[in-house]
């Protein structure tokens, strides 16, 4: 999941607000960090990972808080390396490359979160597919270059993809391909999961429970309320994509998860035509869907998965799923090239979860 250089993530569709105090001076895992005596100062501690940069937001002026940013982000480093597709001694990219031969046991971690993306692609009907591998890569959007595909590479990376091909042996925690060819790839739920994870070590360790953790502003998990501020919610502002400069709004958030997805990010033109990078495992190619889909879930990795399966379902289909569970909620930002101003269609929310401006939205309908 080294993938793209930071900075050019895929899914920067949404901006971190500053608190209602000032923030304290940023940090580098790597390096040492300040630390400010106010109560509602922050600490932000950040590094490179998964191809974007990872941060961990703390209250400053806490003895030990630079210490357990740091300690988190290691271990992002540590999950990158074990779930990675683009090293080959990766524990992913080793059971890709000896799956189909009988079963491999793994890592109980990397066995959890298989369990969940094979839940999660068996109840979007294969809209997210863990094992979409084959078609990533032959497209390029793995390791490049991008390109269109010729029919009998896509006819054969599509024979080597879907979610039913995937067999798991909680018993004995061993994964297994019932064919050659199939590659799992964690891109779509990996940086949500270590988002999670590093919020489980900050848990764990740290009172008051109150952070924020995010993965180049297309994933994050909001602990608690923001330093200062008891009761109050993390606030995040949802990119505009007509006029980045402006929100549409603002997402309030306490302990849940958000997860971005959009089509315009790491596109290529082929022929004339735009290929966007989600691919719809279920036909193969790009898909076309709204300027952006926001998801707020539980945890950071269910958020990071089906905003791209909402992206592929579309509205309606989105509604329906979220409708049979009161922990999610989802936001389409829609816009047609006649549209003055972006659309927004929402499902689940609720009025303390998002403030919208209406002067930079047309229409808004719920659900």
């Amino acid at each position: 999941m080294n993938g793209p250089r930071p900075g050019v993530n895929r899914r920067n569709l949404f901006r971190l607000r500053p608190p209602a105090q000032p923030e304290a001076p940023a940090g580098r895992a790597d390096a040492p960090a300040e630390e400010s005596p106010g109560a509602g100062d922050l600490l932000r501690v950040n590094r490179p990972a998964m191809g974007s940069y990872f941060e961990v937001r703390l209250g400053a002026g806490v003895p030990g808080s630079v210490e357990l940013a740091t300690r988190a982000l290691d271990l992002v480093d540590e999950l990158e390396a074990q779930l990675t597709v683009y090293r080959d001694d990766s524990e992913v990219s080793r059971l890709n490359a000896t799956a189909h031969l009988g079963p491999v046991e793994v890592e109980p971690g990397l066995f959890g979160l298989l369990e969940r993306a094979l839940e999660l692609s068996r109840l979007t009907g294969g809209a997210y597919d863990v094992t979409a591998g084959a078609l990533s890569d032959a497209w390029g959007f793995t390791r490049g270059p991008k390109r269109v595909p010729a029919p009998e590479a896509l006819d054969a990376a599509i024979a080597c993809s879907g979610w039913r091909h995937l067999r798991l042996d909680a018993s004995a925690r061993a994964v297994a391909f019932d064919r050659p060819g199939i590659k799992v790839n964690l891109g779509s739920i990996g940086k949500g999961y270590a988002i999670d994870r590093a919020v489980a070590v900050i848990r764990d360790h740290w009172f008051p429970t109150s952070a924020m953790v995010h993965g180049g502003q297309s994933s994050l998990f909001a602990l608690g309320s923001p330093p200062g501020r008891f009761g109050g919610r993390w606030e995040v502002a949802l990119r505009n994509p007509r006029s980045p400069e402006r929100p549409l709004g603002v997402i309030r958030l306490r302990n849940r998860g958000l997860g971005t997805s959009g089509g315009a990010f790491q596109s290529f033109v082929a022929d004339g035509e735009v290929y966007g990078h989600i691919l719809d495992p279920r036909t193969g190619r790009p898909a076309r869907g709204p300027a952006s889909v926001t998801v707020l879930a539980p945890t950071a990795a269910e958020a990071d998965a089906l905003s791209t399966a909402f992206y592929l379902l579309g509205p309606e289909s989105a509604r329906e799923y979220v409708s049979s569970r009161p922990d999610l909620a989802a936001i389409f930002v829609l816009e047609d090239a006649g549209d003055e101003r972006p659309r927004l269609l929402t499902a689940g929310l609720r009025p303390e979860d998002f403030l919208i401006d209406p002067a930079a939205v047309d229409l808004v309908t719920t659900s």
